[in-house]
């Protein structure tokens, strides 16, 4: 086994855009409470932080002016420790040209981008296309979010014929939905894989207690795993997660009992550096 691949990205989604405080108190909302909980995960074992902004009704919004002050806090916390992801989600409110707009005028270190909603069908490929290849001159690291192995078979059509503009792209694998009680479980990586090419860089992120069940067979298998509040509260116990760090804690704990352990934002820059 060669070094780096003793290593697992781990990235944290710590507020997503559905879950308020009535969810769990310690979730996320301002700048100072992402950047407080940003430290806390980069210090359990975090490379990449998976950012979601809110109004000041608590609600998710794609503004560009949100996210610099998010990132701003966050970097005043923990410098170039993590890497800062945002999230083009639409949510059911925002059209492509505003998922778009907000990465034009954010122009992030990275961002993640579902292939359902940039791309939604044939019409739209040739727009998303030259998006994509603008984003890859910009050098922002682009996630592709895929929801279910037939989106995988489409992303690999896609990669094929050059839409997906980099060498080794990278795929944010997601086990299950957002649906009241979901519960994913390690099998369900299984159709994901077996649909994606072995050269592509992926992730998993997973709903409920087996959230880090999930991540620990991502990553013996070559995987990567983003956990966090946004889609799981609990911890492998069953017992409520305090914080978003414990998490990212038991995770790193699982990984080192693995012989594994968790790669550093300067590990993911060089690694990905390399592959473009």
């Amino acid at each position: 086994m060669k070094p780096h691949e003793r290593t697992v990205a781990i990235a944290v989604a710590p507020n997503g855009a559905r879950k308020t405080k009535a969810d769990h108190p310690a979730l996320p909302m301002t700048p100072a409470e992402l950047a407080a909980c940003a430290q806390a995960c980069c210090a359990a074992g975090a490379a990449m932080i998976h950012v979601h902004v809110r109004d000041k009704e608590g609600r998710h919004i794609l503004d560009a002016e949100a996210y610099r002050a998010a990132f701003a806090a966050i970097r005043s916390a923990v410098g170039d420790r993590l890497i800062l992801q945002a999230t083009t989600e639409a949510v059911g409110i925002y059209p492509r040209a505003a998922q778009m707009a907000l990465l034009r005028k954010l122009r992030p270190e990275a961002a993640s981008l579902a292939i359902r909603e940039i791309m939604p069908d044939a019409a739209s490929e040739a727009e998303g296309a030259a998006f994509l290849a603008w984003a890859h001159r910009e050098r922002i690291w682009a996630q592709y979010i895929l929801y279910n192995p037939e989106e995988v078979v489409r992303f690999e059509t896609l990669r094929r014929r050059g839409v997906i503009p980099t060498a080794r792209p990278s795929v944010l694998l997601v086990l299950g939905r957002y649906t009241a009680g979901q519960q994913s479980a390690p099998r369900d990586l299984l159709p994901f894989l077996s649909a994606l090419d072995p050269a592509v860089d992926w992730s998993v992120c997973a709903f409920g207690r087996d959230e880090c069940a999930c991540a620990l067979a991502a990553a013996a298998l070559g995987g990567g795993a983003r956990v966090g509040f946004e889609n799981n509260l609990l911890l492998a116990d069953g017992a409520t997660a305090p914080s978003n760090a414990a998490l990212v804690a038991q995770l790193a704990a699982g990984l080192a009992a693995m012989g594994r352990r968790p790669a550093t934002a300067d590990e993911l820059r060089a690694r990905r550096a390399s592959d473009r």
